[in-house]
């Protein structure tokens, strides 16, 4: 027997195939962890990334966990879902144009999650749009995708949330990375 879904205007649907699509929810200013975990309490997955820094005070020093998106939160979900994502407390909205919801490539969210979990030092970094497209060949952090900039002498691979026009690096090695594609005018390896 198949089962039937209705949308956000109570139309009877085809049951979804495959994964659902992540999308990006907007939260309140320090609701980020509230609205990610209310969002998997629910049953979705979510995802909340974030940095530890460590705060120190005259009499103690404690690890905070700091967004690095700040303001924003990822879930994966069908659209006919939506209204239980939104109602979490902290959410604001779901990110796209009019009611049309913009889903994020699967790819970005994987990349965002191997660059943080690779135990490598990781800091927001603005979004760019020209600079050499690159394939990290070895280490932690092998077959990720991104742009590579030069920061401070240091080199750094950019991996960027296209939606949200946000972005997040780490230091890589020129000797580590292949160029796939050059971007802009410059002829160089280091944008």
């Amino acid at each position: 027997m198949q089962t039937l879904y209705r949308d956000q205007m109570g139309l009877v649907m085809t049951p979804p195939v495959g994964p659902a699509p992540w999308y990006a929810i907007q939260t309140r200013s320090n609701f980020e962890k509230r609205v990610a975990e209310e969002i998997a309490g629910k049953g979705f997955e979510s995802f909340y990334p974030s940095l530890q820094e460590v705060h120190q005070w005259s009499d103690r020093s404690k690890a905070v966990s700091r967004p690095l998106f700040p303001g924003y939160v990822f879930a994966r979900f069908f659209d006919y879902s939506r209204l239980s994502v939104i109602q979490s407390t902290g959410a604001v909205r779901i990110v796209g144009v009019g009611r049309d919801l913009a889903s994020i490539p699967d790819e970005e969210i994987e990349s965002v999650r191997r660059m943080l979990s690779s135990g490598r030092e990781c800091a927001p970094h603005h979004y760019l749009r020209e600079g050499a497209l690159v394939r990290v060949r070895r280490g932690p952090l092998k077959d990720l995708e991104g742009v590579l900039v030069k920061v401070k002498n240091q080199t750094r691979l950019v991996l960027s949330v296209t939606l949200l026009c946000r972005s997040v690096a780490t230091e890589v090695s020129t000797e580590d990375v292949e160029v796939i594609r050059m971007c802009g005018g410059s002829g160089s390896l280091v944008a």
